[in-house]
């Protein structure tokens, strides 16, 4: 299959490279639309109909937080010119018309939007994974997080433990609807691959240099109703050569 690459990495934020170098997020430009779009919510598409079981999950139970997500999602929309939201239909960027299915939130989340969203809630102390649609993992599964907390998500990820963990918690704590937070992280990649589910056991190598470079711009926002985290993820992926003077130093640190 031909890789989907966007022809630009985009912004990096000015905490980039750190843990968890987060900033205030510009709740106007939350949701992105770039060049590769409409190649994107193709995969997005094909991935939800022949690959469901992989890229939706739900606990029992969270079904209003599903819903406060997708009707969030739908309210920016609304006041965005790229799509337009009516009578239970969603006209996307590339010409789709989507409908809303007030059922199955996060299916249609996934339809609308070029993000993927995971959603999170505060059980015994800890932010917990409670639902997602995930179409374009990098390097991890959505069956092994589903209903674990932070700590034992990250528990693959150098350099993510107690400590840091402690600080996550405490930030998603005090996030306050209509005030998100952005970060971003990125790696080099020999596989452009937008879904590349990896277990746990599996061995991971992060590669210094190779001809991709994947990035995701991630978005932690609280909603009001639920008062549920949710945790948008943006994947961009780049030729390495497409970097800029600039983002190859922050990249190379």
């Amino acid at each position: 299959m031909e890789a989907i690459l966007q022809t630009r990495l985009g912004e990096l934020p000015p905490g980039y490279g750190r843990l968890p170098g987060t900033g205030p997020l510009d709740m106007a430009r939350w949701l992105m639309v770039d060049d590769a779009y409409a190649a994107q919510m193709a995969e997005r598409e094909r991935l939800l109909r022949d690959h469901r079981a992989e890229v939706v999950a739900l606990e029992a139970g969270r079904e209003a937080v599903a819903a406060e997500a997708l009707h969030m999602v739908l309210a920016h929309l609304e006041v965005r010119e790229e799509w337009a939201v009516e009578a239970g239909k969603v006209t996307c960027p590339d010409g789709r018309s989507v409908t809303v299915e007030e059922a199955d939130p996060l299916g249609t989340l996934g339809r609308i939007i070029a993000e993927d969203m995971c959603l999170l809630e505060p059980r015994d102390g800890a932010q917990v994974l409670v639902g997602a649609v995930l179409c374009f993992p990098s390097r991890w599964v959505l069956a092994e997080k589903i209903g674990r907390p932070m700590l034992r998500i990250h528990a693959p990820v150098p350099g993510y433990g107690e400590a840091l963990n402690a600080r996550v918690e405490r930030m998603m704590g005090a996030l306050r609807p209509g005030v998100g937070l952005w970060r971003a992280n990125g790696h080099f990649h020999s596989d452009p691959t937008l879904f590349y589910p990896r277990p746990e056991v599996a061995k991971k190598e992060w590669e210094a240099e190779a001809r991709y470079f994947r990035s995701e711009r991630q978005a932690l926002i609280r909603m009001p109703e639920t008062g549920a985290t949710l945790f948008s993820i943006h994947t961009t992926v780049v030729e390495a050569s497409a970097l800029t003077e600039a983002q190859r130093a922050l990249v190379d640190g």
